[in-house]
């Protein structure tokens, strides 16, 4: 039996190495909701709250995490007692929407659920590699900019480029790319920055042999998404559109997409992410772990997803150094000939560096389960 004792949330803020240009804005410093949990025996376990400061990913944002947390999510976990970490969804069910908040608590009971087992967390989530293959994504920019930036990851071998693009820095950006790596397996990433108006400038990305499209349309646009993919030869990847399960069957039973970015984050946990993935393991459909700028306690456990067996394109999981001077676990993150290897120590295989993660942290919350009992 998990009972959590102790939940300890840290709000941090770390600069990018690198300034990241989207469709929708550009980021300069990400701010995160760290979240420590402890049981009744004394384990620590880890999660993180990645939404971003402004709701322009999903209608979530740090703060509005932070007040869900320490008004009704911490609260119900402190007050309850779990047998496993897939009861933590359950239990949290009856609170609409608000999925990266409680991801990250959720994360956290896996990761100790992982330690009590004495197991790694691809382990217990059901991993079956020992080293997963990784992606990397190239923000908006100069041309020149980005096509030295790829030239770079192309030689510390990534084993796959994403481009992010939108209306003016499309075809042509993609013909210059595809003209200097005629071979490289390469996507593009529109974050919803396109209509099915545009359907005859899309069709065109037809003509440079791109691994898919992902997310060329709104979010809420699951049928036209479909209207889409049967004018291109080229897969579209559903990324934001897909919030549960549910989500990922109504897009395939529709033909809505060939292929599916599965984010911890977004769906609410680890939980509905092993759901999505047995589900199109049944039905064949390719998976791969996207990433949302993330401290290496995300990317961790994104590395445990990313070994289980549909997983079978590279994931946005690059190395820990991509986007930080310094991250708050050890070891961190290393991409070794274009893949990295798959912790096997107990829980999610890395240790928080508390000094770091203290030093980048402007406020932090204690919560107990005397807080709340009555």
């Amino acid at each position: 039996m998990i009972q959590i004792e102790r939940v300890i949330l840290y709000h941090v803020k770390m600069k990018l190495k690198q300034h990241f240009k989207t469709s929708l804005g550009t980021i300069k410093e990400r701010e995160f909701i760290i979240v420590e949990v402890k049981d009744q025996t004394g384990l620590t376990g880890w999660g993180e709250v990645s939404a971003f400061s402004s709701p322009w990913y999903t209608e979530e944002t740090i703060e509005t995490c932070y007040h869900m947390l320490r008004a009704f999510f911490i609260p119900n976990v402190l007050t309850r007692s779990f047998t496993h970490p897939s009861e933590i969804p359950d239990s949290l069910y009856h609170f609409k929407g608000n999925k990266m908040a409680k991801a990250g608590i959720e994360a956290a009971v896996w990761d100790i659920y992982a330690k009590r087992e004495k197991k790694s967390l691809h382990e217990v989530l059901g991993g079956t590699r020992k080293k997963i293959p990784s992606g990397v994504v190239v923000s908006l920019g100069p041309i020149d900019d980005m096509l030295a930036q790829i030239q770079q990851y192309v030689e510390e071998g990534y084993q796959r480029v994403k481009v992010k693009i939108k209306p003016g820095q499309d075809i042509g950006l993609i013909q210059k790319i595809r003209e200097r790596f005629p071979d490289l397996p390469l996507m593009a990433d529109a974050n919803s920055a396109y209509e099915l108006k545009d359907i005859s400038k899309l069709k065109q990305l037809d003509d440079f042999r791109l691994l898919m499209i992902e997310q060329p349309l709104s979010a809420d646009d699951i049928v036209d998404h479909r209207h889409l993919q049967k004018h291109l030869k080229t897969a579209i990847c559903l990324d934001e559109s897909i919030c549960s399960l549910d989500d990922a069957r109504k897009a395939i039973e529709l033909g809505s997409c060939k292929v599916i970015n599965v984010k911890p984050s977004r769906v609410g946990g680890l939980t509905e992410a092993l759901k999505i993935h047995t589900f199109c393991k049944e039905l064949q459909i390719p998976l791969w772990c996207g990433g949302m700028i993330e401290s290496g306690i995300s990317r961790a456990q994104n590395v445990a997803l990313a070994s289980l067996p549909q997983f079978t394109i590279p994931g946005d999981i690059s190395a820990s150094s991509k986007y930080w001077e310094q991250d708050i676990i050890f070891p961190e993150i290393k991409v070794e000939n274009g893949f990295i290897e798959v912790p096997t120590t107990p829980g999610m295989g890395v240790e928080v560096d508390y000094k770091a993660l203290r030093s980048f942290s402007d406020k932090i919350d204690v919560f107990t389960k005397n807080d709340f009992m009555k």
